[in-house]
């Protein structure tokens, strides 16, 4: 995995700062999951403690309980955390709000998911950073995502919306989040680096990496069946931004071993 990305990251930091001493800026790491987008920002954040702040979009998702109002509500799907609407953004912005104030001393948690539970973790037990940063970092899979023509969500993009979505009510809310809420937060980010994978079929490898890594052993067939699904739920928004439908300014081409490829500026 390269480590050409913090670089890139803290030159982008750099200028910003120079540009406008007096501004924090608010740096966003865009990337399909399992793109490494978390560990780059760590290295880059651990490099710099602890003047650089860094929590994750997946840091703010909805409570169980939350995203159970909402799947009662709106769409059984929303019980799953991924799709816009199942993250907490008025925590996400307060956070980044008091990692700017100048008031020494202070001590800001930053917010932390436990994915093992699916759900935040206790609020006494986040970490501290102490404000002010001197930049904030955060990283999410759908960070930057903009909306789509209400058109291309006619077609089902997997099996999984053909028969779990078939009125393309979830579909269309998440698309109709990333064009209001979602695309106010992204808007206010100083800059927004986008590690856009080789392809779709990679991804879920990753992935699967990923849990293989976490649990320590290979998926069991029941395991690789639920990932399967899960992934199904990501699949339509990554492949947006992977055809262009996102805010980033600086795209990072990866390989399947997510080397880097080229750096595109746009």
């Amino acid at each position: 995995m390269s480590h050409e990305i913090p670089a890139l990251l803290y030159e982008i930091i750099q200028d910003l700062r120079a540009r406008n001493p007096e501004h924090i800026p608010l740096i966003g790491v865009a990337g399909a999951q399992g793109s490494g987008k978390s560990y780059q920002c760590r290295l880059l954040a651990t490099a710099n403690q602890p003047r650089f702040a860094h929590f994750s979009l997946d840091d703010v998702y909805l409570s169980s309980d939350a995203r159970g109002y909402l799947a009662a509500h709106e769409h059984p799907l929303f019980v799953t955390r991924g799709a816009p609407g199942t993250h907490d953004l008025y925590l996400a912005q307060q956070t980044i709000w008091a990692l700017r104030q100048d008031m020494r001393q202070r001590l800001v948690p930053l917010p932390r998911f436990d994915k093992a539970t699916d759900n935040p973790v206790p609020e006494n037990a986040w970490p501290l950073f102490q404000s002010p940063a001197e930049a904030i970092v955060m990283d999410g899979w759908c960070l930057g995502a903009t909306p789509v023509d209400e058109s291309a969500l006619l077609e089902p993009i997997n099996d999984f919306e053909r028969t779990e979505d078939r009125n393309r009510v979830w579909r269309g809310i998440a698309n109709e989040e990333l064009r209001k809420g979602y695309g106010e937060f992204f808007q206010s980010f100083d800059a927004i680096v986008y590690l856009r994978p080789p392809n779709w079929e990679i991804v879920p490898q990753w992935r699967r990496q990923a849990e293989e890594q976490l649990r320590g052993r290979p998926l069991t067939k029941d395991e690789l069946a639920w990932l399967d699904e899960f992934m199904s739920h990501y699949e339509r928004i990554t492949r947006s931004m992977m055809a262009g439908h996102h805010r980033a300014k600086c795209i990072v081409h990866l390989d399947e071993a997510r080397n880097v490829l080229r750096v595109e500026e746009r």
